[in-house]
């Protein structure tokens, strides 16, 4: 479009661009043809592209919005393109997955693999840090479940899908709160063990007359109050 062309209060250029009024009836009759397709294609992808979302399940999310937009909305490009497009799109999902079910170290390499976060109420620091997930996250997912003590969790896995699985324990060890150190008040609903200090890096406990300087797990030298 030419500088010249454009002025302010062109409403006809604001609204319709450089189509005619009436193809805003094709792109109504456009974007309900490939709506009706979705719809069959999503029922062909399978009920994981509905629920939490893979790597590949991602990706063909992202594609199907580079594929469907230009069928939908440029009066250049036919519907053709995008069906046929949408169609790869589906024989890829469909052999990706098939590739994985055959090859489970293909699945690990597509997918990812799970990795224990926590491990009897240890922080396993270094999967913390390969995991990009900070200990304040990591807590603050604790105590939305309800968990306030590190020393009552078993495993924690982030799982290749990106969820958090948590598997507690029955125990009357103390450990690591996982409530707000700047929030004195709330920790009132634990119970402070005086004789026992946790590495504020990972959780682990220690007597109070056997701190060392560092931790023995992560080497950290920040000790904090423990609570059952």
């Amino acid at each position: 479009m030419q500088q010249e062309t454009i002025f302010l209060y062109d409403w006809k250029r604001i609204f319709f661009g450089e189509t005619p009024p009436e193809f805003m009836l094709e792109i109504f009759l456009r974007t309900l043809t490939i709506y009706l397709i979705l719809l069959v294609a999503m029922r062909l992808f399978g009920k994981r592209l509905t629920g939490q979302l893979t790597i590949i399940e991602m990706s063909i999310m992202l594609t199907m919005g580079a594929i469907l937009a230009p069928a939908m909305q440029l009066a250049d490009r036919g519907l053709l393109s995008g069906v046929v497009a949408l169609v790869c799109a589906l024989i890829f999902e469909r052999g990706i997955n098939y590739w994985g079910l055959k090859r489970s170290a293909a699945e690990e390499l597509i997918q990812g693999k799970e990795i224990v976060l926590v491990k009897d109420g240890i922080l396993q620091v270094a999967n913390l840090a390969s995991s990009r997930i900070s200990r304040p996250q990591l807590l603050s997912t604790l105590r939305s479940e309800g968990i306030y003590n590190v020393s009552q969790i078993q495993r924690v896995y982030l799982e290749a899908c990106g969820l958090f699985s948590i598997y507690t324990t029955e125990t009357d060890k103390c450990g690591l709160s996982t409530l707000m150190d700047t929030d004195e008040e709330v920790h009132s609903i634990q119970q402070l063990d005086p004789e026992h200090v946790a590495c504020k890096c990972c959780g682990n406990t220690v007597s109070v007359d056997s701190s060392p300087a560092t931790c023995s797990v992560c080497n950290a030298t920040e000790w904090v109050e423990a609570y059952r």
